[in-house]
């Protein structure tokens, strides 16, 4: 079985870090927290200049790394060092700037290399993801697929050719905390299942354990960003123990009827 696939042996959470925010020294230290406290997956940004899908803070957050100076490299021989000690799959979340320029089939033997598991990349449309999805192929990198509310006659397009898991995104717009998510995933997670039994994990706007609840209850993982970075821009290079802290409270939420 797929190792991020694998992950979803109970219902799976999912935080998101932006890599380098504040620098890639806490970056590194979050993660062994977050993974400690529950993790099944770590999704990594790369911080990007234009990060259509992203919300103020995770702008921000993009912006405070690109400021030290991080780059590529930087955040590949962190992933690196980390896969030392472990085993939890890795995904980044990039946009197809920072690959293409990179070279995508140099970016995809290096996140092989270095113990990427999968990638994520909101900007480029189901229909023209065959060539990046090559590369990941070519490499053993799992590209995983978004569903979005506006998705719905393409639900069953994406859904078949799904690997991993697939993102569900719970709310239109970009990513940030909402009070209240009124989408009826419900029915997307239906269509989603006429198709396939791929996991499905729901991101865009949870940010407490009553809404995490609530969307593990519908869907088999749970995606939290915003709610993190907003902890790290509070706390800086003090932020591992707070993160942690909320991580252990979202797995104790979404754990409890599972």
């Amino acid at each position: 079985m797929n190792k991020i696939t694998a992950a979803f042996k109970h219902k799976a959470f999912i935080p998101f870090v932006t890599a380098g925010d504040p620098d890639l020294e806490t970056t590194k230290e979050l993660i062994r927290e977050i993974v400690a406290n529950g993790a099944d997956i770590v999704e990594i940004g790369i911080p990007f200049s234009d990060p259509v899908a992203e919300g103020p803070a995770i702008q921000k957050a993009d912006e405070r790394a690109l400021a030290n100076g991080i780059n590529t490299d930087d955040i590949f021989q962190m992933v690196a060092e980390l896969r030392t000690e472990i085993d939890t799959p890795f995904v980044f979340m990039t946009y197809i700037n920072p690959v293409f320029v990179y070279g995508i089939d140099k970016f995809m033997a290096r996140c092989k290399e270095t113990g990427v598991d999968g990638i994520i990349i909101p900007d480029v449309p189901f229909e023209e993801k065959g060539f990046i999805q090559k590369a990941c192929r070519e490499h053993g990198i799992t590209y995983i697929s978004m569903v979005a509310p506006s998705s719905a006659e393409r639900i069953a397009m994406i859904a078949k050719e799904a690997e991993g898991f697939l993102y569900v995104v719970s709310s239109l717009g970009v990513t940030g905390v909402r009070s209240d998510i009124t989408t009826d995933i419900g029915s997307i997670l239906d269509e989603i299942r006429k198709i396939s039994d791929i996991p499905c994990a729901i991101g865009f706007g949870i940010s407490n354990a009553q809404q995490a609840k609530a969307m593990s209850e519908i869907g088999d993982g749970v995606i939290i960003g915003s709610a993190i970075i907003n902890i790290m821009e509070k706390y800086g290079k003090d932020s591992p123990k707070p993160v942690g802290a909320f991580v252990a409270e979202m797995v104790g939420a979404i754990r409890s009827g599972s």
